[in-house]
């Protein structure tokens, strides 16, 4: 019993990790964060499909990128809570492969749209509609392409991966 807790906080912790050091990469870019948004670690979503530690992981990893990256305390929150969102859907969606990412999709190009545009956060004026688009093919890519070229790959060796 002991052993399954160390697993499952070790799991966590590591794809937070991982989650940090891709944003950080495609930081690096200019692709993190703004109107156009291809977060490689968004990719990760789908990893709720093999394990369960991956929905607190997703979401801590996210918050401290978002607080690392210098986001406004709206994106750090609410970009938050949209990846736990969809690292939830995608956990309970597992049996259904090519539904995977389509919770994560659908929470972050709600979601970022509005933090960017809110005048507690980024203030964007009168372009929800504009960034929903632009968030959401970024989101189509890094989680519905990339996440699921990562789900095909982590199929083979994901019991050996994730216990």
């Amino acid at each position: 019993m002991k052993n399954k807790k160390v697993l499952f906080l070790t799991q966590a912790a590591m794809i937070a990790a991982l989650y940090v050091v891709l944003t950080f990469i495609v930081n690096a870019f200019g692709l993190a964060s703004g109107a156009i948004q291809v977060r490689l670690s968004e990719m990760l979503t789908i990893l709720p499909a093999f394990t369960s530690a991956a929905v607190p992981g997703l979401f801590i990893g996210c918050f401290l990128s978002n607080l690392l990256t210098g986001c406004c305390i709206l994106d750090i929150v609410m970009g938050s809570l949209a990846t736990l969102i969809g690292a939830i859907g995608a956990r309970l969606l597992r049996k259904y492969k090519f539904l995977i990412p389509v919770p994560t999709i659908a929470a972050n190009a709600l979601i970022v749209p509005y933090v960017l545009t809110s005048p507690y956060g980024y203030g964007l004026s009168d372009a929800w509609a504009y960034l929903f688009i632009t968030v959401g093919v970024g989101e189509i890519i890094s989680c519905g392409i990339l996440g699921m070229v990562l789900f095909f790959t982590l199929q083979r060796y994901g019991t050996r991966i994730f216990g």
